[in-house]
C-alpha cells in the first residue's frame, strides 16, 4: 500500500450554461440586460463574459422544451436572481428586451418573476 498522498485536484466555477433553442437569441438577452460581452459563439453555443472569467452559456437543444412555472408536475430546478435598485424600471427593462412577466407571481411586493425569451424563469429584486 502506498503512502503517497495525492492533493485534490482544483476546481473554479466557470460557467452555468442554458440549454434553448437558439443560443444567439437568449445571449443577445442576457447581454443586454447584464452588459457582458461574447467571449465564444458558434451556431450550437455561446458564452458570454470576459476572456478567463466566470460567464454565462447558451447551449443549443434540438429538442427543447420550455419550462413551465409554476407547475408541480414539472419543477424548476434552477433560476438566476437579479438584484436591481428600482424594480419597476428594471422590469420594463427586460420586458422591452424580450421577457415575459409570469402569471403567477408569488410577492410582487418585493420581487417579479419573469421569463426570458426561451421560458427560463428569473426573479427580479429590490436591492433594499
Amino acid at each position: 500500500m502506498s503512502t503517497e498522498t495525492t492533493s485534490a485536484p482544483a476546481f473554479r466555477y466557470a460557467a452555468v450554461t442554458f440549454d434553448c433553442p437558439d443560443p444567439a437569441v437568449l445571449a443577445r438577452f442576457y447581454g443586454e440586460v447584464l452588459g457582458l460581452p461574447v467571449a465564444f459563439s458558434s451556431d450550437d453555443f455561446v458564452m458570454l463574459g470576459e476572456q478567463g472569467a466566470p460567464g454565462l452559456g447558451f447551449n443549443r437543444l434540438a429538442d427543447y422544451r420550455r419550462p413551465t412555472w409554476p407547475d408541480p408536475a414539472q419543477e424548476k430546478q434552477a433560476h438566476i436572481d437579479f438584484g436591481v435598485d428600482d424594480l419597476e424600471a428594471a422590469e420594463a427593462r427586460l420586458l422591452a428586451l424580450g421577457a415575459t412577466k409570469a402569471e403567477f407571481q408569488p410577492e410582487p411586493d418585493r420581487w417579479r418573476v419573469l421569463l426570458d425569451p426561451a421560458g427560463h424563469p428569473f426573479c427580479v429584486s429590490n436591492l433594499t
